[in-house]
Order: C-alpha cells, then structure tokens, then sequence
C-alpha cells in the first residue's frame, strides 16, 4: 500500500500532516542523519585545528567545503546513508548500522578531494554514542526553539491579551463547583499565562548534556593515540561551538558512561509535561466556560457541529488540545521514568526510545495549535458572566463576617452560617441583617453597599500586573 496522508498509520503524519510538518526539518530520520554529519565535519575540522592530535590543519577551502556538505544535505542523500545501511555501497557490505553508515557517506564525499589522504580521521577514537548525543541534543534544541517554544509563547501571548483585556469584567468563581468568592475573568486567564511563563522559563534556562568521550567515556582511545591533547578541554570547548544565537545550552557532561545519563533530558519533559498539563487544565475550563455560556464559540461558515443537531457549535479545539496533550504527557512520562535508566555502562533502550521524541512534540504541537484555533474563536460575555454573578449575592457572606470580625462582633461566622448556608438570600436579607449589629452606622453603610461586582478585591491590578 503506497505511503499518504490516509495510508499513515501515525496521526501525526497522517491527519494531522499539514500541523505537524515543520518538526520534520528538526526531528525526522532524515533530521537526525544531517546532523550527525553536521557533528562529523564539524570535529573533523575542529582536529585539524587542535595542536597535538596529529591531523594536519585543513584549509579555509577545505573547511568551508566540509561544512556544505551537511548545509546541502538533501532528503535524497539521507537515502543513500540508508542504502549503506541496509544494502552497502561501494563494494563495501551493508552496514546494519546507522552511525557507521554516515561515516562511509561522509568518506565517499571527499573521495577525490585533497581530504582524501586524512579520510581516517572522519569519526577519530569516537564511538557512535558521541556522535548521536550531540545530534540528537541539536536536533531537540531546534525543534524546542523553532517550533514548540513559539507556539506556547503564542498561546502565552493570547492569554495575556485576555488577561489586560478582561481585567475588570468580575465573574463568579467556583471552588468544589460552589459558587465562591468573586473574581474576574482575566485575573483568571493570568492565573493560566504565568503558570506557562515559569515552565518556559524552566525549560530555556536548563542546558542539555551531552556526551563526547569515547566508548565508556573515559577518553582511552583519545589518550593512547594522542597523549599531548587535553581531550576534556578539547571535548567541551567542540561542544560549545553549538551554542552560539541559542537560547538553550548543550553543554559536555564530564563524567558519563557510554551513553550521557539522560538526567537533563528528563528534566525537560518534566518542564514539557508541566506546561502541557496546565494547557489541558485551561483546555477543560474553557470548556465548562462555552458549556456554560459564559464564553461562545463564533460559527464558522459550512463548519458543522452535530451531523444531527444543527445548532451545535461545539468546543472541539479545546477538546482536541486536551487529547493530543495527554497522548504527548504519557510519551514525556515514559521518557522520564525510561530515560535515565540504563544496564550497566550502557544498553540499547534509551535509542529506541529517543526515536519517539518527534512523536510527543507532534502530539504537543497541535495541542498548541488546536489551543489558538479555539482562543481565535471565543467571544467572552461579559453581560452573562455578570447577571451569573449578580444571582449569588450569598458569595457577600464571606466580605460581612470578614467585617465583622474586625469589629469585634461575636461568632460573625457562626452568624452568616446561618442567616445563608443552604438558603435563597437576597440583597435585602443582607441589609436587614446588618441593620440589627451593633456596629458605626459607617460601618453598616459600608456593608450595604456591597455588591457581588465590586467584591473582586486586587483581581484586576494581579490580572495587569502579576
């Protein structure tokens, strides 16, 4: 069956194709195989230039021809890494293994080229671990900061445009689904917008660790051929290179065994799962929200809701980002747990694990995604938000026993109990009840001109000014 949008057996690459498409540059197969010969070139030239390793110094020509042939790398030549893979090349057998197969891509590349006398030099003392610890923290990086980041600070954005927007519009809250204390509708949204400020926060200022030590990680293939050469120093000035225009670090950890531990990828699924985890607890409110009435969903024309209801506008965004968030969590989740754990000084799980990084972020992607479609459809009601109010003058209760405990009257709580817990009060009720404390007639004015919508307290100035 040929491979399509329909065919696909992921959602991502099938119906969810056109959202998901920009990971590919950064977290596709063909993603992973250019970068790990953009890590080969960049240390093949980065030994030319070390004193000692015993690799002559290469030309500006010849760096500058090394460092196009990852820039050029086409989606046709990922398939001829591929075929070294699988099938061999060259007279050479297939490798049935990926990393070598790039470094035979990479010496076919400069066969015929003055580089072809130091072809040895391609993938010097490393082991394949190396290589694919800094490109899969490249590739990670890139997808964080091109693609995932942006959309979360654009779902960011939008919160905080409720937030300034709504500032003042006072809404019923609810605490145990019991109409509670007021507040305002954007003072609720700010509540959302800086939970999501402080994981993006958390995810830009942890680096990601990697690893380029050799086969255990202890430089002994690096030492016995090339003793002259601090090889640590050497290792974590090759990896600072990559950090140049970065708002992440990769950064060498300097004590690994084959594999870097993983610890900081953890720790960034953690940040990831967090974030996503406040967007589905956004996601549900806006969905009792529009079930309410107090936030509609603007038609879309030939849009349709119910193939049986006409009328129905459903909060499908809302509930699609709700979904793909969590398939994404539980992917992040095993990540976390899996990840760090490994058979001695290393085994293969952690590779086929790292394979399913694009298919969380996808997943979180249209999370994303499907949370702006729905905040670009919503209009808030703040005629209902506040008739809903005004029908719960019990929530005052709270403000008067507040009151008079500062006057000194006795058991105010026990009082309001039981002028208001499971009874229909009205403003008036409220009054008559004030008119029999023995409290200033300022007091007693005070009280009675409290209303639900103008007890929201510092709602606004937290909602503009967190």
């Amino acid at each position: 069956m040929p491979f399509n949008s329909l065919t696909a057996l992921s959602p991502v690459d099938g119906r969810y194709r056109a959202q998901t498409e920009e990971l590919a540059e950064s977290m596709s197969e063909y993603a992973l195989i250019k970068r790990r010969i953009f890590v080969e070139c960049e240390y093949f030239i980065a030994l030319s230039e070390t004193e000692g390793a015993g690799l002559r110094a290469f030309t500006e020509k010849e760096k500058a021809a090394l460092r196009r042939i990852p820039q050029d790398f086409t989606p046709d030549e990922a398939g001829i890494v591929r075929k070294i893979e699988r099938e061999g090349m060259g007279g050479r057998p297939a490798t049935n293994h990926d990393v070598k197969a790039v470094e035979y891509f990479l010496k076919n590349k400069i066969a015929g080229t003055p580089l072809e006398k130091v072809v040895e030099w391609i993938h010097f003392a490393l082991t394949s671990e190396d290589v694919n610890s800094v490109s899969q923290a490249l590739m990670l990086r890139d997808a964080l900061e091109g693609v995932i980041l942006p959309a979360a600070r654009s779902v960011q954005k939008e919160l905080d445009t409720l937030a300034n927007t709504y500032a003042e519009a006072p809404m019923l809250a609810r605490t145990h689904g019991q109409a509670a204390t007021p507040t305002t509708f954007g003072k609720e949204m700010r509540v959302f917008e800086s939970r999501i400020a402080r994981q993006i926060s958390l995810i830009i200022s942890n680096p990601i660790l990697v690893k380029f030590g050799g086969a255990t990680g202890n430089y002994n293939a690096h030492v016995v051929s090339a003793p002259e050469v601090d090889w640590r120093d050497f290792s974590a000035k090759f990896i600072g290179r990559f950090n140049e225009g970065h708002e992440i670090g990769v950064v060498l950890n300097p004590v690994t065994t084959q594999i870097e531990p993983h610890d900081t990828f953890a720790e960034l699924f953690d940040a990831l799962r967090r974030t996503n985890t406040i967007c589905i607890d956004f996601a549900a409110d806006m969905w009792r929200y529009v079930s309410d009435g107090w936030v509609v969903q603007k038609p879309k024309e030939g849009e349709i809701g119910s193939s049986a209801m006409p009328h129905k506008i459903n909060p499908i965004d809302f509930e699609n980002a709700e979904g793909n968030l969590g398939v994404a969590n539980a992917l992040f989740e095993h990540f976390s747990r899996k990840l760090p754990v490994s058979r001695l000084q290393r085994d293969l799980t952690d590779s086929t694990v790292i394979r399913s990084f694009g298919t969380a972020l996808a997943h979180t992607l249209i999370g994303y995604k499907s949370l702006l479609r729905g905040l670009g459809k919503i209009s808030v009601q703040e005629r209902t938000l506040l008739e809903v109010l005004q029908s719960h003058p019990e929530v005052l209760s709270e403000a008067l026993q507040t009151v008079l405990r500062r006057e000194n009257v006795a058991v105010p709580y026990e009082k309001l109990k039981e002028l208001t817990r499971g009874k229909q009060v009205t403003l008036e009720d409220f009054a008559r009840f004030v008119d029999t404390l023995e409290i200033s007639e300022e007091v007693k004015a005070r009280l009675k001109e409290l209303r639900p919508e103008n007890y929201i307290g510092l709602a606004g100035k937290i909602a503009r000014n967190p």
